[in-house]
């Protein structure tokens, strides 16, 4: 197979690879861009907000995609607003208004107060 198409595969575009970009839904399409930056094998991939704007079914592929990325061993820096994609990140770092209020493992990340509080809000709130 050939390269365009390995990377195809890879993203799980392979079985629309002759669509054209403009006719896939807007999913498909961002994802098309991270595989267009893939086919200069890259050893990290910057991505900011790679999800933004997608439906639920597109984020679910999406970040089936992005866990296989991880697993060809290709380091992924990730600005996201998402949670969802924290599952995927090894280390987060969390900013709220430009000051980094948290930074650890997802698991540490979702229990920490100041970011609850950024978040999602408080019970107390008025």
């Amino acid at each position: 197979m050939d390269q365009a198409g390995e990377v195809l595969r890879l993203v799980g575009l392979d079985q629309v690879r002759d669509v054209r970009a403009k006719n896939l839904p807007h999913g498909h399409q961002k994802v098309l861009n991270v595989a267009r930056a893939l086919a200069v094998k890259p050893k990290l991939l910057l991505l900011d907000e790679p999800i933004a704007g997608m439906t639920h079914d597109e984020i679910v592929f999406s970040l089936g995609v992005f866990e296989k990325i991880r697993s060809q061993g290709i380091t992924i820096l990730l600005v996201e607003h998402n949670m969802e994609f924290m599952s995927l990140c090894d280390r987060i770092v969390v900013l709220n208004f430009g000051q980094k209020i948290a930074e650890g493992s997802s698991d540490e990340v979702r229990q920490n107060e100041d970011v609850i509080q950024a978040y999602f809000g408080s019970d107390d709130a008025a």
